[in-house]
């Protein structure tokens, strides 16, 4: 039998976003928050995705609700259970929004029967908690079919997508019609871009981007000092230690220390702390196109054979994402493809496993990392939003992404970073990354003009004030 289980999230204290605001903004946002509250009295504000850790929405999720129980909501988090096939088959299902056939397998009436299975068994438990009148908000593919039996229930439910396509094509329809019978029993749906709205959800859909908590360890601010100590206990950078200790501060507000090393792939010692790093950091999947990237900077590396740089590749540890099967297979593929580039390349690539048992240490690492790379890239073939270029341009870094998603929403070209027109294009991204480095004046002043639009944009207070907004409109169309 699969059940879901709770992952249980600290009431955060709404008064810390006051720094992030104006006195009309903070105002505002207190006036939603005793909205929401009332609004909410004697219900639950669930959340259910797939998984605890790894990706965008367990980055996001208990910062969210965190903050949504320091208004006085009840607001909860539940990871759905599945098998290896569910997974397989959810995997399917992301690649086809993206407009990608992922590994080519099917998606018809056995995998259907398969999907329905595994959300049936979790659906079981969900309805002894679930009360009539509760909102549910269902995160991505893996759960929008449990909405019918959720709101035969009784309860108002919301499917939240985290991923498409600007164009849709033959494989994007084929995932929107095999999502179709769970996707009929939500009252609202909310996408990250207008563009990713299909047909049959366009008289129900919210425009919702995602954010970034300032506040939270991954973009807590740190000394650079402080960001080599933690980049050299990883192993991430060879040299003598500094004076500081790797250290940072717990969302509870203890201080933690980075001990745990990183499983790294490369040649000879890590870089010398003063060798500019081009870094990126996300989930082994191959619609992140980290092949390309290493692809990329090998042709920049043959065409300016005496720049100083190294790159980074890193993600997470392979066996600690449990919704995401590609990620072994993704790894070893570009393993391999270091392995056949020339001794010169491979001195200066390093592929990164980071960490996962303890969440607050691994995002300390990758704030560790974003802060000491001299650029951010995020070449992905198609991203839905991508948080780690926003939280890289918080830390004001130099940011090279693909003109792809909301990429294009996060990065404007020349303004606040560069985009590369054409994903694909090696030759382009590196002429990207080449500029960067050798003009640092001007990656400062991207990276300056980055930090300042993703405080305007893309933070907590925000976010939240949505999905008031949300929940206003949820109960309109009651």
């Amino acid at each position: 039998m699969l059940k879901p289980f709770e992952v249980h999230v600290q009431a955060e204290p709404l008064a810390r976003l006051e720094q992030e605001l104006d006195g009309a903004g903070w105002n505002a946002l207190r006036a939603h928050a005793q909205a929401t509250r009332a609004r909410m009295a004697g219900r639950t504000f669930w959340n259910i995705s797939s998984t605890a850790r790894g990706g965008g929405v367990a980055e996001m999720l208990p910062r969210l609700i965190g903050y949504a129980r320091g208004m006085g909501v009840d607001a909860r988090w539940l990871v759905l259970t599945g098998t290896p096939g569910f997974f397989h088959i959810t995997k399917r299902l992301h690649h086809a929004l993206h407009g990608s056939p992922g590994d080519g397998s099917a998606l018809g009436a056995a995998e259907h029967a398969c999907y329905d299975e595994v959300l049936r068994d979790n659906a079981e438990e969900l309805l002894v908690l679930v009360k009539p009148g509760d909102v549910v908000v269902l995160h991505d593919p893996q759960t929008a079919g449990l909405g019918p039996a959720l709101a035969s229930a009784g309860a108002r439910v919301v499917w939240r997508c985290h991923v498409g396509r600007d164009t849709p094509n033959a494989e994007v329809e084929r995932g929107w019609a095999f999502l179709a019978p769970g996707l009929a029993a939500a009252r609202l749906t909310v996408f990250s871009r207008a563009a990713y709205v299909p047909p049959q959800c366009a008289d129900r859909a919210l425009v919702i981007p995602p954010s970034i908590d300032i506040l939270a360890v991954k973009n807590q601010p740190m000394a650079p000092e402080v960001a080599r100590a933690i980049l050299a206990v990883t192993g991430l950078l060879h040299g003598p230690p500094d004076t500081a200790a790797p250290v940072f501060t717990r969302t509870d507000g203890v201080m933690g220390c980075v001990s745990r090393g990183a499983d790294v792939i490369r040649l000879g010692a890590g870089p010398a702390a003063d060798l500019p790093l081009v870094v990126q950091v996300s989930r082994w999947d191959p619609l992140k196109d980290p092949a390309g990237v290493l692809l990329g900077f090998a042709q920049l590396l043959r065409q300016s054979p005496q720049l100083r740089a190294q790159l980074v590749l890193a993600g997470p540890a392979v066996t600690s994402v449990a919704d995401d099967p590609d990620a072994a297979q993704t790894l070893q593929d570009v393993i391999a493809l270091w392995r056949q580039q020339s001794r010169f390349v491979r001195q200066r690539v390093q592929l990164v496993c980071l960490p996962m048992a303890d969440s607050e240490e691994n995002a300390a690492i990758v704030n560790a990392l974003q802060r000491h790379a001299a650029v951010v890239v995020q070449k992905s073939l198609q991203e839905g939003f991508g948080l780690t270029i926003t939280e890289a341009m918080w830390k004001a870094r130099p940011v090279v992404a693909s003109a792809v998603g909301g990429l294009q929403d996060q990065v404007i070209h020349g303004e606040n970073g560069l985009l590369v027109r054409d994903p694909g294009d090696r030759k382009e991204f590196a002429e990207a990354v080449r500029s960067l480095l050798e003009d640092p004046e001007r990656a400062v002043l991207l990276g300056r003009r980055a930090h300042d639009f993703v405080r305007t944009r893309y933070t907590a207070p925000r976010h939240l004030t949505d999905f008031a907004r949300l929940l206003e409109r949820l109960d309109a169309r009651g």
